[in-house]
């Protein structure tokens, strides 16, 4: 089964034309959303996109390789470099399911953060007043005569201390005594490592404050406070590790919004950028790179046989008509311009008929010297997976040296495997029917004008 033999493999979308107003990307997002569900029940297709291999399906794990959610961020760390988008929707996806399962009374410690308040705080950023903050009578009397004094009209009355702290456990002294001298070495020295790194995330954290210019501390008594702090040092903070591409405004209405609540609702915004650049840049991107089934020589290299191919129908057609044959013996030369261009029109699309005629691809370089027996397990505490992991580099991981140690003979004649993905393989089959409709017609063209001329008879 092959698609329409119109098809036409998702275009290139670079980072200009995926740049869209905030309310167009939301309302885009919408679309988008409603548009995979109406195509999935007609069976459509929307930009050189099947709906089998729709930015939704391939997330929540509805796709087998290599269109998996592995592939995809495999894709973004060592080919587009833009990973932390995708690294930060898993994480908030997920974090908004567990906010979910709280109980109420800890959910009602981080309110709701409406979009009203949001362009009111994007109106104060730029100049325009926004609403008062509230602050409890027990929290303007730490902060009296510091710098963090509120004003007397934010002050408000509210039950209960936030700042109390929970009695110690009694036991726990007994329980320390009880440890041995190297168990509890070890668990020291984990302690220190662990305040060293909350104390790097923590001055990060207050650098970004520092710079969207708030002086008020977010409260710790909130849920996933400690959590919300890293997320702020490692993708929102200037010069973090995974910053996200997110404008000035962005920046500073977000780091509002989280000195506030660490409701879900606060990332609204920043979500929407990121959702936008995956499903409108990322993802078609994606798909127009793993519809290539060899990698880099191994097209060159078809497209050098195409090439020859039609040297050689040429070659042939010249020689029969210089000849005193017949003119129905120049139809041999068809030959190879059938082959040659064919395998010319589908390396020019990234394809080499020999994988397809078997349906196999080329692994990537970093496939090829896998140590994971699954390689396309998603495990969101792993490697490129840790959403609270260090920067997306992979130059010091051990392929890259071994793949460039690699000639390029051997590259050309890669190990290969089957390609597991239905819908990939139907788009692989409708570009090569029209490679072979494609050359068919050249074909006949090129043998209609050498038919054409007479006899040479020269031998």
């Amino acid at each position: 089964m092959v698609y329409s033999l119109t098809y036409r493999r998702p275009p290139h979308v670079d980072s200009a034309r995926a740049s869209v107003l905030g309310d167009e990307k939301t309302k885009s997002i919408g679309e988008a959303s409603i548009e995979s569900q109406a195509s999935g029940s007609s069976g459509g297709m929307s930009y050189g996109i099947p709906d089998a291999l729709s930015f939704d399906r391939i997330i929540t794990g509805g796709t087998c390789p290599p269109c998996t959610t592995r592939d995809l961020m495999n894709y973004l760390v060592y080919i587009e470099h833009s990973a932390e988008n995708l690294q930060f929707f898993l994480w908030y996806r997920d974090y908004l399911k567990r906010f979910n399962e709280l109980p109420s009374n800890e959910r009602a410690l981080a309110p709701e953060w409406s979009a009203e308040q949001a362009e009111m705080d994007a109106q104060a950023i730029q100049g325009t007043p926004g609403p008062k903050q509230q602050i409890s009578a027990e929290t303007a009397a730490v902060f009296k005569g510091t710098d963090f004094a509120p004003p007397i009209a934010s002050v408000v009355e509210v039950k209960g201390n936030p700042f109390s702290t929970p009695p110690r456990t009694p036991n726990g002294e007994k329980y320390r005594e009880s440890v041995a001298p190297s168990e509890r070495a070890w668990s020291e020295n984990c302690s220190t490592l662990m305040s060293n790194t909350n104390k790097s995330f923590q001055t990060k954290t207050a650098g970004a404050f520092q710079g969207a210019d708030l002086k008020w501390q977010p409260f710790t008594i909130q849920p996933f406070r400690e959590e919300i702090s890293r997320i702020i040092a490692i993708y929102i903070a200037d010069g973090a590790p995974r910053q996200l591409n997110l404008s000035a405004k962005e920046r500073t209405t977000l780091l509002h919004a989280l000195a506030n609540t660490t409701h879900p609702t606060a990332f609204r915004m920043v979500v929407h950028t990121v959702e936008w650049s995956l499903r409108h840049q990322a993802h078609p991107n994606f798909i127009r790179w793993t519809i290539c089934n060899g990698n880099a020589p191994r097209v060159v290299f078809a497209r050098g046989l195409g090439v020859a191919g039609i040297l050689g129908g040429i070659i042939c057609a010249i020689l029969i008509t210089l000849s005193n044959a017949g003119r129905g013996w120049r139809v041999l030369s068809a030959v190879g311009f059938m082959i040659g261009v064919a395998t010319l029109i589908a390396a020019w699309k990234g394809m080499c008929v020999v994988l397809h005629g078997m349906h196999h691809r080329h692994l990537r370089p970093w496939e090829l010297f896998a140590e994971h027996d699954d390689e396309y397990s998603v495990d969101m505490g792993r490697g490129s997976f840790d959403t609270l992991g260090s920067a997306n580099s992979y130059e010091d991981e051990p392929w890259v040296a071994k793949y460039e140690k690699r000639n390029v003979i051997r590259k050309v004649f890669d190990r290969e495997v089957w390609i597991q993905e239905p819908a990939l393989r139907q788009i692989q089959d409708t570009i090569f029917i029209q490679a072979l409709g494609g050359a068919l017609i050249i074909t006949a063209i090129s043998v209609g004008i050498f038919c054409a001329f007479p006899k040479g008879n020269y031998y």
